[in-house]
């Protein structure tokens, strides 16, 4: 029996702009703490790995990648207040070794170094991004999709949390290439 995924009203209304918007693939949502911590965990991230957050918001996955599980993470940010926003907390928190937002679009990247990559995109810029991803990731990379699955791939594991401590539900997508 299929179950209902709750998604964002924001997704839904704004879905139809964005799906038609070759820059932002994704309306800025933000991943609740608790979701961004089991995002990690469900991808493995191991000290000195390599991750990338595609479409990285305020930079909160690429702050805890790099301070509680000390992997070398980047966000990838179209929106340039987003990117200075996230760029300026990671200054303050004093992480530039190990953390950096890159402002330009996740389509134009190189991910060939990644161990891990976070999303947490709209269907339609899953179907965009997955031929970017087939084609770099190497053999035992992950990706982990927040809420919304890449479609015709098999993810190794599929975690539910039912509730998120802000009243949403969320499914995570975990995938090795």
């Amino acid at each position: 029996m299929k179950r209902l995924i709750t998604i964002p009203f924001v997704f839904l209304l704004l879905a139809p702009v964005f799906s038609q918007d070759v820059e932002k693939l994704a309306p800025y949502y933000p991943t609740p703490e608790t979701i961004v911590e089991r995002m990690l965990t469900l991808g493995e991230l191991k000290a000195g790995e390599t991750m990338f957050d595609l479409g990285s918001g305020d930079g909160r996955i690429v702050v805890m990648a790099a301070q509680k599980f000390h992997a070398d993470a980047t966000g990838v940010e179209i929106d340039k207040d987003l990117y200075r926003q996230s760029t300026q907390r990671i200054r303050k928190l004093g992480l530039q070794k190990t953390a950096r937002i890159i402002n330009g679009d996740i389509q134009a990247q190189d991910y060939r170094s990644a161990d891990l990559i976070t999303v947490y995109l709209l269907p339609a810029s899953n179907d965009k991004v997955r031929p970017i991803l087939e084609k770099q990731l190497k053999k035992g990379a992950r990706v982990v999709a927040h809420d919304f699955e890449f479609r015709d791939w098999k993810p190794e594991k599929v975690e539910t949390i039912d509730d998120d401590g802000e009243g949403r539900s969320h499914t995570l997508y975990l995938y090795r290439r």
